[in-house]
């Protein structure tokens, strides 16, 4: 549905909504540039698929400011109004100690629940005090959430019992008085990602009649691998505070149903997907998360791709090439960088009529860094590009570029109009928006998609070339083949997939999460 359609029809289901947002990472980081503060988009499937709902209906997003700059740029409240010039939602910002940086993010969110969640084969690194610090960050994340709350009902107060015909009274930026809208508001706390497993609780034992959900943002693994969490009990609890529970498919629904019924002997109802547990009821249902389509799409039509502007990223694909072969990541040991650098390895060696011809460009951006396995994966994915550079280059031409530098969404759509095909290859991933931002912004049917079985996205997107990126030489053998498709077969390809993106996109998945929401 396009935002207008989705405008009128949320305000039909909630008349009036005070959405609250609640996520780890922010929209927008306000960083200092010698004395200049300037900001910079942030990175990420979960801020690129939630901006566009915040905008339209005028939310409360509260998040982690990390940004040098992001204390200078905020109000008394902590609050600063997005996007400039538009100013059409709030970003409150809380702030967190080295201590609690270290514990909560490193420590206990991407040291255990990233690596369990994803099963790649790395193990996560169990410890109890980080654990303790998850739940202090937590429970901070609920007292912002709490705090906001308490301000809504102030001002909702002092606005009722103020009301005058020339409204001179209102406290400044409340909505003019109106008691059937103050009645219908709907408050509606929408928490994001494995960072906040635990906010809901807190969150409920201030008010039980809050409508809290969150939407899980990575897979959930089967039970066996959950089992081995020492603090499972204390997760599934936090996270059954919810009334509302999203995944991306109904794999990950199963298994976090399974696990209830493991470790808590919780009462699932497998008929309408529900667990109750001490008396409280949670459903869980998959949302398959998507993008702005309509917009991705509109904008790459009308994009020139020959234009002077993009003369800077040009130059960063040095070698020439007939075969540009394109990938966007995170550099993250779930996301089979380096199996696919394997891949590229052996599809040159076993057709060396590429060699001169192919090059593939790594975007990415550097993460998580002061995680161990995180600075090994970088070092290897680097000593493995120089390996494979090496052993094929010549004077003038090598077929791997790294280019680890964050780029703003105009570059990536350039470099997705003149990829010859784009490589979306995790071992094990919640959705991957890339495969979806890709394929909009295939306008010209020039490009086709190699896409993983493991991502969510692969499911809906069923006409990609599909990969096992475990098995490098099927892998290599796919990148051929995509290379070679006929263009007829590329835009019906092409073609298929877009129509089922623009099906339902961020604006359906919105919609659909929060209609399911309000029916609890």
């Amino acid at each position: 549905m396009d935002k207008k359609q989705f405008n009128i029809l949320i305000k039909e289901k909630f008349k009036n909504i005070n959405l609250i947002a609640v996520s780890n990472r922010e929209p927008v980081v306000h960083e200092y540039s010698g004395k200049k503060i300037v900001s910079n988009r942030s990175v990420g499937g979960l801020t690129i698929a939630l901006e566009p709902i915040m905008r339209d209906l005028n939310g409360t997003w509260i998040a982690y400011g990390g940004g040098s700059a992001d204390k200078a740029v905020i109000d008394k409240n902590n609050k600063i109004k997005l996007p400039p010039g538009e100013e059409s939602y709030s970003l409150k910002r809380l702030f967190l100690n080295k201590e609690e940086i270290n514990g909560y993010y490193y420590g206990y969110a991407n040291s255990v629940l990233w690596p369990l969640c994803h099963i790649v084969y790395k193990q996560p690194e169990f410890n109890s005090k980080n654990f303790e610090i998850y739940k202090d960050v937590n429970k901070k994340f609920a007292d912002s959430v709490i705090e906001e709350i308490k301000s809504i009902t102030v001002n909702k107060n002092y606005t009722v019992g103020s009301q005058s015909s020339d409204n001179s009274n209102a406290v400044p930026g409340s909505l003019p008085y109106n008691d059937n809208l103050q009645d219908e508001a709907d408050n509606v706390i929408w928490l994001q990602d494995y960072h906040l497993a635990l906010a809901a609780k807190y969150i409920k034992e201030y008010d039980e009649s809050l409508k809290i959900a969150i939407f899980w943002h990575i897979p959930w693994p089967n039970p066996e691998v959950f089992s081995i969490c020492p603090e499972k009990k204390e997760i599934l609890e936090g996270l059954l505070s919810n009334d509302l529970i999203g995944f991306h498919i109904l794999y990950h629904c199963q298994n976090f149903l399974k696990a209830c019924e493991w470790e808590l002997e919780a009462q699932v109802n497998w008929a309408d997907y529900s667990v109750t547990y001490k008396g409280r009821r949670t459903i869980i249902n998959p949302f398959p998360i998507s993008i702005d389509a309509r917009s991705i799409y509109d904008f790459s039509t009308n994009i020139d791709i020959n234009s002077e502007e993009f003369n800077e990223l040009k130059e960063i694909v040095e070698p020439s090439y007939q075969f540009l072969a394109l990938s966007v990541d995170r550099i993250d040991y779930t996301k089979g960088i380096k199996e696919k650098l394997m891949a590229i390895d052996l599809f040159l060696e076993k057709y060396p009529e590429f060699i001169g011809k192919f090059v593939f460009l790594q975007l990415g951006v550097p993460s998580r860094m002061h995680i161990a396995a995180y600075k090994e994966y970088y070092d290897e994915i680097n000593s493995l590009a120089e390996q494979i550079n090496w052993k094929y280059k010549d004077d003038d031409w090598h077929p791997i570029i790294l280019f680890l530098n964050q780029l703003d969404l105009k570059s990536y759509i350039y470099f997705y109009k003149i990829a010859a095909i784009v490589i979306v290859s995790p071992l094990h991933d919640g959705m991957n928006l890339v495969a979806k931002e890709f394929t909009m912004s295939d306008t010209d049917y020039n490009g086709m998609l190699v896409l993983s079985k493991f991502t969510g996205s692969a499911k809906e997107l069923s006409d990609a070339v599909l990969i096992n990126p475990y098995n490098i030489e099927c892998f290599a053998d796919s990148i051929k083949y995509a290379i070679e498709l006929n263009p007829e077969e590329k835009k019906q390809r092409i073609s298929k997939m877009q129509n089922i993106i623009l099906d339902n996109d961020i604006f359906d998945w919105a919609y659909n999460f929060l209609s399911k929401l309000k029916t609890i």
